[in-house]
Parts: C-alpha cells; sequence; structure tokens
C-alpha cells in the first residue's frame, strides 16, 4: 500500500484517478471520487480518505462537514494504473444525501450477509431483549451446544420430516453457527475466502 501512488498513471489522467470507494465489510460501493498525489499521500497518511475536489480546487476530506469518515483499510490500483479501489471502514451514511451509499446500494447484499452482520452488531451493542445477546451472555459453551442441538435438529428433519422442516432447521443452524463464529471474532468474509482458496485447488 505504501508503493501505490508511485503505480499510477498520473499523466493519463491529468493528475487525477478516479477512486472506488468500497466498504470493506459489505464489499458495496459507496461513492467514487478523484485523488491526486496529494490527496492519496494524505489518505495513505491519515488513515482517512481524501480526495481533490474538480470544482473547488482543493483537497477534501469525506466527513470534514459531516463527520461520517471513511477510515482508510486497503488501497490498490488497477491493472493498467488509472483507477483506485479504495476499501474502507465508513463512520457513517456515505452519501451527502443520508443514504448508506451514493448508489443506493443496499448494505447487505445478500440475505446471510446481513443475518451475520446484524448478529455481530448485537454482539457489539448487547440489547437487553435480544436473544442473539443472551446467548453471547450465557457464553461459549451454551452457543456450541446450541450449535450441536440444531445440527441434530437438521439430522432428524433430513431423515424423517418434510422439505420445509430441513429448510427451516437448517435456517436455524446457519443463524446459531454465525453465532458461534462471531462469538470466536471471526468475520464471514474469512469463511468466503476459505472457500475461494478451496475453489482454486486443482480438481482431484
Amino acid at each position: 500500500m505504501k508503493n501505490v501512488i508511485s503505480k499510477i498513471d498520473w499523466k493519463k489522467g491529468g493528475g487525477l484517478v478516479p477512486a472506488i470507494i468500497q466498504d470493506n465489510e459489505s464489499r458495496a460501493v459507496l461513492m467514487l471520487g478523484y485523488m491526486n498525489k496529494q490527496s492519496l499521500a494524505k489518505t495513505l497518511k491519515t488513515q482517512k480518505v481524501w480526495f481533490y475536489s474538480r470544482s473547488k480546487k482543493r483537497l477534501w476530506m469525506k466527513g470534514e462537514t459531516s463527520r461520517n469518515f471513511l477510515k482508510l483499510v486497503n488501497v490498490k490500483p488497477d491493472c493498467d494504473g488509472d483507477a483506485l479501489l479504495v476499501s474502507v471502514k465508513p463512520a457513517g451514511p456515505t452519501c451527502h444525501t443520508g443514504e448508506y451509499s451514493c448508489f443506493k446500494t443496499d448494505k447487505y447484499p445478500d440475505a446471510l450477509s446481513k443475518l451475520f452482520l446484524t448478529i455481530e452488531d448485537r454482539k457489539n451493542k448487547m440489547p437487553k431483549n435480544s436473544y442473539t445477546a443472551s446467548l453471547f451472555r450465557a457464553g461459549l459453551f451454551k452457543i456450541c451446544s446450541k450449535v450441536a442441538e440444531e445440527s441434530g435438529e437438521v439430522i432428524k428433519a433430513a431423515t424423517k420430516e418434510s422439505k420445509e422442516r430441513l429448510v427451516e432447521e437448517s435456517a436455524d443452524l446457519l443463524y446459531h453457527m454465525f453465532v458461534l463464529l462471531a462469538a470466536k471474532g471471526i468475520a464471514i468474509k474469512e469463511i468466503q475466502n476459505e472457500i475461494i482458496r478451496r475453489q482454486k485447488r486443482p480438481p482431484q
């Protein structure tokens, strides 16, 4: 990430390069801005995303007014060195309209990601009347016991009950598995990365 400035073809864009801003957690695209060498350098130095305003002819930091900063996670150029993908952790809505994304993208791209992120939110906030929070309070043994219980229910549904029951029990098992992963500090993207790694293996 330190050498990214030298990897950009600054002449190609007249000293500017488009920067695609992506939520590092949900992978949703949040906005598109433009950077020059100075704004990219400040982004790397401060770990908060800076852009160059083409209309105001100055550097500006996302969140300087709204306080909805974009905390830098990673930045990398594309294959031609004329665009940037900037992974961030947003402190709030990115769009000036109050939307999560300037493209009105859903933060949760699919139901399983939404479930996992909701579980992580319950872990962080621990609301009083939340079943998920009660599992975290009960501890790892209780969570593991529920995973074992739901695994048994899935087997029972598969061997003795209907397809609908199997779907329902499978959803219960996935939910409690996600609680276990969150309790151990494992993000869903780590599981996704492991699946991708396995898919890249040569056929056996």
